[in-house]
């Protein structure tokens, strides 16, 4: 065990984080079945379609998880052959609230019935606190779309939540708390009655102080993932039309005071998504997990939301969060100088400190490799490192000690970030501490400038000598084209072509992977250059 890593992990965890991992261990949920749930409060009106997600559900008893199709006997929901993150999403019931759900109302209450006979409970994946809170959502939303559950239905509906209320993932805190939080509120508002108002005065009290603590003063969800950003966002659409339906809950009512957040936390996401509708891949990324940002704006506009632009011409610089998006004419780059965030959850976190993603024309030219798998393996561990985003590497070695599945060590810390603009040029600096703990110290700096037709970075690394490389991760609809210059590299995407060089050494191709969804891994093409003084200039023109 390497002590060291450990005692860096640990140091920045609260405390309840501690004291709830061990009052786990040593006292386990006590719940009991019911056999009656609590009678149901009655609501106003009939809620807008949500921000729907892709079907799942291909058969009667055939789900789609990622790349995976599963046929759901009774044996599938706690198959050890499967991931653990496959099994919750087999315990999600996501397809209640999917594209085409009306079409498959049949199915979904048979496997709503299959479910509570084949899920006994406490027992099995489906019966953990992140699962549970989805689930009761979506039986929820289910129901207040017009679909009756039955009393048994509606008493397990009743038990899973009795399961939950034992099981707030204080351990954990961040996105599952805030789901936890979500599930409770949704309950309370559906149940009426002791257990009722009861689940739905915790629920408002954890939202309350998870949204305070969970986003930032520009909007950003503080995990820093675009694609749980938007699953935060959608949360907080949910509660919105949620208190609406239910117009005569005081407390509920309460919920109308995020409006301006939501208004936040939805510029955030605009500057954040690129010219091809999708987000931008930073920490935990992919598509299809959450709804794409034009499902979330479609959903907010229903619910009386004003319109958003999709384009944000010159700097715009989330402080709070540490993203800057410059945007040029047909040119969009987005720039990471954020903090490894929460300190005490960085769960989710990737090694990217100071790297960046680009577009021309619409289409991803330099990216960051994405993300296609969660657990303990060398791949996940691959997929955080920083050698698989568009950043600087020194010595072989990641800018935050990123380890295990979901562990930082210690982290970089960007400082002296600069945002400039001008009619001419627009451009940002920043530098990083990551690799002051290496044997040569050094500090990473880099600068980015966006002018008509030209697109350079300059790195500097400053301390003793090193060995630096940068990597330039490319989309994999980049072509690269013929060329005989070992410094320079044609490329072409779409009706563009671009040449790439370098001041000094070999610009290197190397083949590589991109992942934008779960369980998938698309062969591109990765260029490398080798540091051959403490400055390095690279250059793209077009």
């Amino acid at each position: 065990m390497n002590l060291q890593r450990l005692y860096h992990t640990l140091r920045h965890l609260k405390r309840v984080q501690i004291t709830n991992r061990i009052w786990r261990k040593i006292h386990p949920p006590r719940f009991a079945k019911r056999e009656v749930a609590p009678p149901l409060r009655p609501r106003h009106g009939h809620p807008v379609a949500g921000a729907q997600r892709r079907t799942t559900l291909v058969g009667p008893t055939t789900q789609r998880v990622f790349q995976q199709t599963i046929e759901l006997t009774p044996n599938a929901w706690n198959d050890h052959q499967l991931s653990h993150l496959v099994l919750y999403n087999l315990h999600y019931f996501d397809d209640l609230v999917a594209e085409g759900a009306a079409e498959r109302r049949p199915w979904h209450a048979a496997l709503i019935n299959r479910w509570i006979d084949e899920n006994p409970p406490g027992r099995g994946a489906g019966w953990e606190p992140y699962p549970l809170s989805l689930r009761i959502v979506n039986w929820i939303k289910w129901a207040l779309a017009g679909n009756e559950l039955n009393s048994t239905q509606l008493a397990s509906l009743a038990t899973q939540v009795d399961a939950l209320v034992e099981q707030l993932e204080f351990h954990l805190l961040a996105n599952h708390l805030f789901a936890n939080a979500k599930a409770l509120v949704f309950a309370g508002a559906f149940f009426a009655g002791e257990f009722g108002d009861r689940w739905l005065t915790r629920g408002c009290e954890l939202l309350a102080t998870e949204v305070t603590e969970q986003v930032l003063g520009d909007g950003g969800h503080y995990e820093l993932s675009p694609m749980y950003h938007s699953i935060i966002l959608e949360d907080l659409l949910d509660l919105t039309q949620l208190a609406r339906l239910y117009a005569g809950v005081p407390l509920l009512q309460e919920l109308e005071r995020y409006t301006g957040t939501i208004d936040q936390m939805r510029r955030w996401l605009a500057v954040m998504t690129h010219p091809d509708g999708e987000i931008a891949f930073f920490n935990d990324a992919a598509f299809d997990i959450a709804p794409a940002p034009a499902a979330i704006h479609d959903y907010a506009h229903r619910l009386g939301f004003a319109t958003f632009p999709t384009t944000f011409p010159g700097a715009t610089y989330l402080s709070s969060s540490g993203y800057v998006r410059l945007e040029r004419d047909a040119t969009v780059v987005l720039i990471d100088v954020a903090e490894v965030g929460p300190a005490y959850q960085p769960g989710h976190a990737h090694a990217d400190t100071l790297s960046f993603e680009w577009s021309l024309g619409g289409q991803r030219v330099i990216v960051n490799s994405g993300t296609s798998c969660y657990g303990i393996s060398a791949e996940r561990l691959r997929q955080r490192s920083t050698a698989a985003h568009s950043t600087v590497v020194v010595n072989g070695q990641d800018s935050s000690e990123v380890w295990s599945g979901f562990r930082v060590a210690r982290r970089a810390h960007p400082y002296d970030v600069r945002v400039d603009e001008s009619a001419a040029k627009l451009s940002v600096s920043a530098a990083h501490d990551g690799y002051r703990r290496l044997p040569c110290r050094v500090r990473h700096v880099r600068r980015w400038d966006l002018s008509a037709g030209r697109f350079e970075i300059q790195d500097q690394l400053v301390g003793n000598p090193c060995a630096g490389t940068a990597h330039f991760h490319l989309h994999p609809q980049v072509q690269l084209l013929p060329n005989q210059r070992r410094h320079q590299q044609p490329l072409r995407i779409d009706n563009w072509q671009i040449s790439v060089e370098v001041d000094q050494g070999d610009l290197s191709r190397v083949d590589s992977t991109y992942h934008p969804r779960f369980d998938e891994s698309v062969p591109s093409h990765l260029l490398i250059s080798r540091f051959l003084a403490a400055r390095h200039n690279w250059l793209a023109t077009w």
